[in-house]
């Protein structure tokens, strides 16, 4: 009996839109259509049966944004491989442990790092592909014909491994099927409204899911176009707004967009929609770029385990520091970290979901997938959050964040938000350190308005007055920035380790 080929790129494509449109804008004016696409990966899928790859092998990617580097994704889904992108930044080291782990059969990377991974690569194929098109990959597949019989595969069988931060000990590898993936491209091209006539700015990195799967698979999904630069660059962002409707980012393109001269309302005529995701916006932010632009950022929320979780609506308010309602199919509930049970109403305790978009497990790790999931199937993210009286749902912190101090269990957001009210803070981030009386001190460091002249004490009086006791910081320290990483998320282990003796000889 003929399988049913339930593959994710089949899928995506199924409503697939005149070959001739435009998938991607390209520097220097080039474009691509969907009938390059499908000519391109067909000869990358080629090759990499020529080369042995086979349904269900891992194929791991090292390489630098660009067209190929996108193809080259989309190759692997057609001849049924499994993805395992890896950051171009991580060293020979770091990346050695992701090879080991996965035991991919082919390694693609920068052709600048063929050397360093040549003793790396377990045995796999070590191929290169560049952004300008070169590489050893490029010579295999250049005079291959341009058709492919794509792989079937079942909805539950893999797409993608995705590893994730590592900032508890070493990172994990998220299994992500067909269907995981499939069905949080549909849901969001549906939540927000994208069609045949959008063309998404795309200034995301390519190998973590925002950039790969949020935005790219929602964009095929629905038969639209990308305008894909290599990175978030000002001045790429403004000569491209004019020609997109929709932008993903991370926050900190928001911040750095607020910071420049040419954004204001005519610089965005024809966008129709922001969306943050990836770390917290602060309501600051929010509110800044509505009162500049006339556009209110719609915040989502995911991980690398579920692909998107939540969103705030497309009609209806966008509500700052809040992060929206559950995906249709996606069941949330808010539970007591250690028991599980249900938290009241308006309650804080660890978000728990299950839904179609729930990853498969972590990569030959038995024992750490079970400890994820609940008896009833809900997986639980770590994350602290809350459900307001109106059902928005907000991010406190992560479990591993919170503060326990003199027995009073603290929970970071809550506190970040009173000192991000201040009118000469930016932004901030609490944590808890040894503490030689209360087990843990409430820390915060501050990154101020420029030109602001708060100080310590400034801080700690206007806290008292909107902070119970046991909240307040024992003490705030001021920085130009936080440690972020690729994403912008906020490096808080990074800071508990810089501040982790401040209290060393407290009495």
């Amino acid at each position: 009996m003929t399988q049913q080929n339930e593959s994710l790129f089949t899928s995506l494509l199924a409503g697939r839109p005149d070959a001739e449109r435009v998938f991607l804008y390209l520097p220097a004016g080039k474009t691509l259509s969907y009938a390059d696409m499908l000519v391109c990966t067909a000869r990358f899928a080629r090759g990499l049966w020529q080369i042995g790859v086979r349904p269900g092998d891992r194929v791991a990617a090292q390489v630098e944004k660009g067209a190929d580097a996108l193809f080259f994704y989309l190759a692997c889904l057609r001849a049924g491989a499994v993805y395992l992108p890896l950051n171009p930044a991580y060293t020979p080291a770091e990346t050695e442990y992701f090879l080991r782990d996965a035991e991919p059969s082919c390694v693609v990377a920068a052709p600048g790092k063929r050397l360093a991974l040549e003793p790396l690569r377990n045995g796999a194929k070590l191929l290169t592909l560049a952004p300008d098109g070169t590489g050893s990959f490029i010579d295999i597949v250049r005079e291959m014909p341009g058709d492919f019989n794509d792989v079937p595969r079942a909805a539950d069988e893999l797409a993608a491994i995705l590893y994730t931060s590592g900032t508890t000990g070493r990172s994990k590898g998220a299994m992500l099927t067909q269907r995981n993936l499939l069905s949080n491209a549909l849901a969001l091209r549906d939540l927000w409204r994208f069609t045949t006539s959008d063309v998404l700015l795309h200034a995301l990195p390519l190998y973590h899911t925002h950039g790969l799967f949020t935005a790219t698979n929602t964009i095929l999904a629905a038969g639209a176009a990308m305008i894909l630069l290599p990175r978030f660059d000002l001045d790429d962002i403004f000569a491209q707004l004019p020609c997109a409707t929709a932008m993903m980012g991370v926050p900190t393109f928001y911040t750095r967009l607020l910071a420049d001269a040419r954004l204001g309302r005519d610089s965005i005529a024809h966008m129709r929609l922001f969306v943050s995701g990836s770390a917290p916006l602060l309501p600051e932010t929010h509110r800044a770029f509505l009162a500049r632009t006339g556009h209110a950022i719609l915040e989502r929320y995911g991980m690398t385990e579920t692909n998107m979780i939540a969103s705030n609506p497309y009609d209806g308010e966008r509500r700052p520091g809040a992060i929206g309602f559950p995906l249709p199919d996606v069941e949330l509930r808010i539970c007591a970290p250690e028991s599980g049970a249900i938290s009241p109403a308006g309650g804080i305790g660890t978000i728990e979901l299950r839904g179609p978009n729930v990853f498969k497990g972590y990569w030959r790790d038995a024992e750490k997938t079970r400890s994820a999931f609940r008896d009833d199937g809900y997986f639980v993210t770590g994350d602290l959050g809350s459900i307001d009286s109106d059902g928005y749902l907000h991010i406190v912190g992560r479990a591993r964040d919170l503060v326990i101090s003199g027995g009073f269990n603290v929970y970071p957001g809550e506190v970040e938000s009173e000192i991000d009210a201040l009118s000469d803070v930016l932004e901030s981030a609490v944590i808890g350190v040894p503490h030689p009386d209360l087990g843990e001190g409430v820390t915060a460091v501050v990154v101020c308005k420029p030109g602001a002249a708060i100080d310590e004490a400034d801080a700690l009086a206007a806290l008292r007055l909107r902070l119970a006791r046991y909240k307040l910081p024992k003490r705030v320290v001021f920085v130009d920035e936080l440690p972020r990483n690729a994403m912008g998320k906020v490096q808080k282990a990074v800071l508990r380790e810089t501040y982790r003796a401040m209290f060393r000889h407290c009495r």
